[in-house]
């Protein structure tokens, strides 16, 4: 079964809810049990790509899908009488950068041992050989330290090394998005396991929503919610197996006729979810 990848580039925040929450945040995100990564369900990536089809030559009169489309063929029927799976598997899309504030560079996009673990295995990424020796030390451009610190949020992180131009070069071409582009090589940071994990649950934004009254335009009482996004200039990834040769192929015409841009998760009215996307092979 051939696979090809698709990066996914957070331009705005984010918000792919896991439902109501009855802790302090009421609308959480979807996050890995394990480690608290945020993480794409690939039905939810599926839908999204799934909608680039949605048109009357794809679906018939009662809005199922025609026997024999594109449609048809890369995501199943829905139809009782011809149900059938599709032929294209979208995997969940897994976090391979995360931005955090800090005190040089404006923001450090930040990753670790066990991402880039991931990313070697599913990317095949070549990931030279590094050591992350403790919690309070990472690897990172010199143009990102103070007095051999690196300074990300209230944390003071020794410097312990560069990280290798190799992976950064790599980690380039996985998207076309003019701010991966041009930033990576100067703002890319390792960090341990454990940091990482702790900035990927607390560092995302927080938003305060209120409902409003349709009839007096005033804030309705108890209204008040809070809600969870990713961050803009989010980096996830997802792998895309294809049963029969040149099914991604035709995903990556219709991402082209968007301009590689899709929406991804709710809010799409409030500017939530826009992401820069590419098509490519696995790296290796």
């Amino acid at each position: 079964m051939n696979q090809k990848v698709m990066s996914i580039f957070t331009r705005t925040p984010m918000h792919v809810g896991a439902g109501s929450s009855v802790g302090a945040v009421d609308q959480p995100i979807i996050r890995e049990r394990h480690t608290g990564f945020p993480v794409i369900p690939g039905s939810s990536l599926k839908g999204v790509l799934t909608t680039l089809w949605a048109d009357e030559t794809n679906l018939n009169k009662n809005k199922k899908r025609i026997q024999e489309s594109d449609l048809e063929l890369l995501f199943g029927s829905d139809d009782n009488d011809h149900a059938k799976a599709g032929k294209l598997l979208i995997g969940e899309g897994k976090i391979l950068a995360f931005p955090v504030r800090s005190a040089k560079n404006a923001f450090a996009w930040c990753t670790c041992p066990l991402v880039l673990a991931r990313a070697k295995r599913d990317l095949g990424l070549s990931v030279p050989a590094f050591a992350i020796n403790g919690a309070d030390e990472c690897l990172a451009p010199a143009s990102m330290t103070m007095k051999g610190k690196v300074v990300l949020e209230e944390y003071c992180l020794n410097h312990s090394g560069d990280v290798h131009e190799g992976l950064t070069n790599a980690l380039q071409g996985i998207s076309d998005d003019a701010a991966w582009l041009d930033e990576l090589q100067s703002h890319l940071v390792i960090l341990s396991d454990e940091m990482f994990s702790y900035f990927v649950e607390n560092a995302c934004e927080i938003a305060q929503h209120v409902r409003i009254d349709a009839d007096t335009g005033t804030a309705i009482p108890g209204a008040l919610f809070n809600q969870v996004n990713v961050p803009s200039e989010t980096m996830f990834y997802t792998v895309l197996h294809e049963a029969e040769e040149g099914l991604a192929e035709k995903v990556s015409v219709k991402l082209a006729e968007q301009d590689h841009v899709l929406q991804i998760g709710g809010d799409a009215g409030a500017g939530l979810g826009w992401c820069t996307v590419k098509l490519l092979n696995k790296l290796a």
